[in-house]
């Protein structure tokens, strides 16, 4: 199993405001989906709320939260200890390290992905928890009040490419340690 951390971020590592992302630049959310599709997704709880449609389809759904009445979908009771919303591929849990044990049981488990948020991502990181970063780096900076943590660590380029859409300059990276 390899778990990998997905994100786009801009110059000064900004994610997002106000519990949104700071852009929408298609070839990266194409990206993000022919990725993660198919595979576990893992994510906190804002990130969750933050989703217009959830859950996201063709992947199971892991939610990371502290609160213990949380229901991800009002037709679902609430969860004591880690429960799964039958049928949709969805799942709570409490702590990024049951996240990833649950997601080594779930379909395509052969490749994990962390979605976010800044919390998560920098909790993946300081534990060593994701093998592969997955950055989408956009070459503005942007107004932000979530960033994503340093991960100086990731070292080896294995895939690098610049794109420019509509005067919007950014490159995928794909890093590993």
């Amino acid at each position: 199993m390899k778990v990998s951390i997905i994100a786009a971020i801009g110059q000064n590592r900004e994610l997002g405001k106000n519990n949104k992302l700071i852009w929408h630049i298609k070839e990266d959310l194409q990206r993000f989906k022919s990725l993660t599709k198919g595979h576990p997704i893992i994510m906190g709880r804002k990130t969750w709320d933050s989703l217009p449609f959830k859950p996201l389809p063709s992947r199971t759904n892991i939610i990371i939260t502290r609160d213990e009445t949380f229901a991800p979908h009002e037709n679902h009771h609430k969860f004591s200890n880690c429960k799964s919303c039958e049928g949709l591929g969805l799942a709570v849990v409490y702590s990024l390290v049951q996240a990833v044990e649950l997601a080594k049981n779930s379909p395509g488990s052969e490749n994990v992905f962390i979605i976010g948020g800044g919390q998560i991502y920098k909790e993946a990181i300081e534990k060593g928890l994701a093998d592969k970063l997955y950055l989408t780096l956009v070459d503005r900076t942007f107004d932000a009040d979530t960033f994503f943590p340093d991960y100086s660590q990731f070292k080896k380029i294995v895939f690098e490419e610049e794109h420019d859409s509509g005067g919007c300059k950014y490159r995928f990276l794909e890093l590993e340690r």
